[in-house]
């Protein structure tokens, strides 16, 4: 194949390959990491967990996780569409961005507020830091988006990477396969947004970089 062609696969790829990647963008979409990693983390280090059954787990710790960093900013970014603050719930522009992650970056605080404050039962560390990271990373792709449009998705990639790192440094239990796996899924999801012609490649090793720094800064900090 000559090179022509090559550049035409690579500006028009398939649309099975579209599929598949508007598929990985999805499964992989940003407001589901704090819910999906705070499962792994359970899962990875339950020594971290110790005295928290299952249901307990899912009772006391998963379900205020999934209330405040899932279900209410999809509440809050339907509503933002609905009353016309947004164009479009994909939120493609920067512009769309704003309300969405103003409403995430409140009640991912709020989470992080609960959790750290409360007496009543001991929050892993592992999982404060997590919640942190992610408050810090809503925080830091808002500011980004000021100036330009950074990949909320490789941002979210970035962020299992570095609450993986800071597991991988603090836990005695190996983490290079977990890793590996996390490293994989974040490439599938910054091919995917490739692939889709949602970012620049700056933009997505952007938003790789911000969200380890973030959970690495989270830890550094508690």
């Amino acid at each position: 194949m000559d090179n022509s062609s090559e550049n035409t696969t690579t500006k028009h790829p398939s649309k099975a390959l579209r599929f598949l990647a508007m598929m990985a963008s999805y499964v992989f979409h940003p407001v589901f990491m704090p819910t999906v990693m705070a499962i792994v983390l359970y899962r990875l280090s339950p020594a971290s967990f110790a005295g928290y059954t299952p249901k307990m787990f899912t009772a006391v710790l998963l379900l205020p996780i999934i209330i405040n960093t899932l279900i209410f900013p999809l509440i809050g970014a339907l509503l933002s569409k609905g009353v016309g603050f947004t164009e479009s719930i994909h939120m493609k522009t920067t512009k769309d961005r704003i309300i969405p992650l103003l409403i995430s970056m409140i009640f991912y605080f709020w989470a992080y507020h609960v959790f750290r404050s409360t007496r009543d039962f001991h929050v892993p560390e592992i999982l404060l830091v997590l919640l942190l990271g992610s408050f810090w990373g809503v925080i830091a792709v808002f500011m980004v988006n000021i100036f330009l449009k950074i990949s909320m998705h490789t941002a979210a990639a970035g962020s299992m990477l570095g609450i993986l790192l800071v597991l991988m440094f603090s836990s005695p239990v190996n983490m290079i396969l977990p890793f590996f796996i996390a490293l994989l899924i974040a490439g599938i999801i910054g091919t995917a947004r490739l692939i889709l012609n949602a970012h620049q490649r700056f933009e997505l090793w952007l938003g790789y970089v911000v969200g380890i720094l973030v959970q690495l800064a989270a830890w550094w900090y508690l």
